[in-house]
């Protein structure tokens, strides 16, 4: 017997329910799904789990908060220091919004915000002020084409 290990169509209709209406009750996405209550709750609580559903908060903007300057660093580290320090740095740094390793020339790739330009390089300074930082590249974000999303995977998970 082989277990699934993707979300099923009920799956996808439930994660892609809570997406557009994340405030909506387990009731009524019982209703609206027209499963029972408990399926919804064992199906939320397994996709909880698995590590599928990471979260149930709101989603803020950063712009709405007067941090409109996107910008993507990618960080070359000193191997002897290891990435942790700077890992540890940076998450000290609030306009670090994420940060990965990466291949590549870089070893981390950081997307971060500021309040403008010349705030940037406030950021940018702060970030290369850890002794583990070799070298850092800075590209600026002008819009954004595509939203972070996720609904489009669910849906070809669940096929």
């Amino acid at each position: 017997m082989t277990r699934q290990i993707g979300p099923d169509e009920l799956d996808a209709r439930l994660i892609t329910l809570l997406t557009e209406q994340p405030r909506i009750g387990v009731l009524e996405c019982a209703r609206r799904l027209a499963v029972a209550r408990g399926t919804v709750q064992a199906r939320l609580d397994k996709l909880t789990e698995r590590g599928v559903i990471t979260g149930f908060g709101p989603h803020v903007s950063p712009a709405a908060l007067g941090y409109g300057v996107t910008a993507f660093v990618t960080i070359e580290i000193r191997q002897m220091r290891g990435r942790e320090a700077v890992t540890r740095h940076l998450a000290d740094i609030p306009e670090v919004l994420e940060a990965h390793t990466v291949t590549g020339s870089g070893d981390l790739m950081c997307r971060i915000v500021s309040r403008t330009n010349a705030d940037l390089q406030r950021v940018i300074d702060r970030i290369v002020s850890s002794e583990g930082v070799m070298r850092a590249s800075t590209v600026i974000a002008l819009a954004e084409q595509i939203p972070y999303r996720t609904l489009p995977l669910v849906s070809t998970a669940a096929r």
